[in-house]
């Protein structure tokens, strides 16, 4: 099941870190989630998005090129005071983490850490600060593709497609993510859980067995962007 506000509509979270790749992944990871997610890269920007965005959760980088991590948190907790929050902190800022923590920092993950790990620990905290669980569809629809998450049936057209697990994860991830390209960096962290580059290869090759199963003997949803990686997109 999913989170959701009260409301029903998506929990929204605040990402912070002034390193782009990283707030990046963390970003698609959290969107993949079905949630809202604004990235900012300095602590002001930061303060700033969390006025209009009135987030339900941040993840915040203890280190900011303008100010720390601790200060932008009592920012933001003088007009959300129990804003819940999960700070990214250095593997050996020990000083930090308790720092943080009797700040009002509501968990820590030390990096490199692992996307996975994070989702769990913002999950955790938002249950506690009284999430929903949504009954919502796990049927996700783009275009005349159809995935329905709970089942692992896929169609096209209203025919049955048969994929393997790999491709069924993929395809679950651009289908998560329509119109959006999908570097093979994030493609990778996210179905094959690998840091940065690393096999790339690999999603070329997967990228090429869904095209023969969703796209032959019909108009091309999945598209290679040049240099960029790929997206997928209702047929026109």
């Amino acid at each position: 099941m999913d989170l959701t506000r009260p409301d029903g509509s998506p929990l929204r979270v605040l990402v912070v870190d002034d390193e782009v790749n990283i707030a990046e992944l963390v970003s698609m990871a959290l969107r993949y989630e079905g949630w809202e997610v604004r990235a900012a890269h300095t602590g002001a920007k930061a303060v700033a998005a969390a006025k209009d965005l009135k987030p339900d959760a941040v993840v915040l980088d203890m280190m900011l090129p303008d100010f720390d991590g601790l200060e932008v948190l009592r920012r933001m907790r003088a007009t959300q005071p129990d804003l819940p929050v999960v700070f990214l902190t250095a593997r050996d800022a020990v000083e930090d983490r308790i720092a943080g923590l009797t700040a009002g920092g509501d968990d820590y993950v030390t990096k490199p850490f692992s996307l996975e790990e994070l989702v769990a620990r913002l999950r955790a905290l938002m249950r506690r600060a009284g999430a929903q669980q949504a009954v919502t569809s796990s049927v996700l629809t783009v275009g005349d593709l159809e995935l329905d998450e709970d089942s692992h049936e896929v169609r096209r057209g209203g025919q049955d497609v048969t994929l393997t697990a790999t491709e069924f994860e993929l395809l679950r991830f651009m289908m998560r993510n329509p119109r959006r390209v999908l570097s093979k960096a994030q493609i990778l962290d996210r179905v094959w859980n690998y840091d940065f580059g690393g096999q790339a290869n690999v999603v070329e090759l997967y990228i090429s067995y869904l095209r023969k199963k969703i796209d032959a003997g019909h108009e091309p949803m999945i598209h290679t962007m040049r240099g960029a990686g790929y997206v997928l997109k209702p047929a026109s």
